[in-house]
């Protein structure tokens, strides 16, 4: 777990983001932060502002104002493929998986390697896919199976290995867990831990508090459109989150965030 004495510069830092549709307003000049080889929870009750938030940083929203540093470069998102160009991978809760594919396709879906006579470079392309998931320790029947005989957590981790066969800098999972068994659950966090170890800055959006206190290392919180702490997971209690996010008790941090 992360000592908050001894953490190093974030590797995504984002500054006074503000979003508004019209003449709603979502976010209020939101601050964020994400650690290299850290987990950081993303929550806040529906309407928080969560959603507009990593869309801003997914390159799916234009901010009307703010920064958002990448190593210490500013960034400037246009489209989601600036983002994903400049390291940052999002794995959303439709998971943007082809049921009718098999996995090695969906893995290089947008991305195929091409042989000789513009064929395919199958043979390339599945090595490559079997030792992603062997480094990721993603057990699946075969390479070649289509993800529509997988299950909820298989293909959650398959959508999670699409993202980080591209060397992403940071990774942002939706509800990565949402609608799953115990098993698949399980099966997702313990990935999530791995995505940790091998040195990426993890972002995890979830109504989950278990989840939280298991695979998290920073919980942010948001309130309609601010944001209202930064806990250190480990010396927090999971009743000190949920008083966060319901505005039931007030954090010092919040003054600075």
């Amino acid at each position: 777990m992360v000592d908050s004495s001894t953490m190093s510069a974030p590797r995504l830092v984002v500054r006074d983001i503000k979003k508004s549709f019209g003449a709603v307003t979502v976010l209020r000049g939101v601050n964020f932060e994400a650690g290299a080889g850290e987990v950081t929870a993303l929550l806040g009750d529906n309407g928080a502002g969560k959603s507009t938030l990593i869309k801003c940083i997914a390159g799916t929203h234009i901010p009307d104002s703010g920064t958002i540093t990448l190593e210490g470069v500013a960034q400037h998102f246009h489209t989601p493929s600036d983002a994903t160009a400049a390291g940052i991978e999002t794995v959303y809760q439709d998971l943007a998986l082809c049921d009718n594919l098999d996995v090695v396709a969906n893995l290089f879906l947008g991305r195929e390697r091409r042989g000789g006579f513009a064929l395919l470079d199958e043979i390339s392309m599945e090595k490559t896919a079997k030792a992603a998931l062997d480094q990721l320790q993603i057990i699946i029947p075969s390479v070649r199976s289509t993800v529509a005989q997988l299950s909820g957590g298989q293909r959650q981790s398959i959508a999670v290995a699409k993202a980080v066969l591209w060397a992403p800098k940071v990774v942002i999972l939706d509800e990565p867990t949402a609608a799953l068994g115990v098993a698949q659950q399980k099966q997702v966090l313990d990935l999530i831990k791995r995505l940790r170890e091998a040195g990426l800055a993890v972002v995890v959006i979830t109504h989950n508090i278990v989840d939280v206190m298991e695979v998290a290392d920073v919980a942010i919180v948001m309130r309609l459109g601010r944001r209202v702490a930064k806990l250190v997971v480990a010396e927090v209690s999971p009743e000190d989150i949920v008083a966060a996010i319901t505005g039931a008790r007030e954090f010092a941090e919040a003054a600075a965030g």
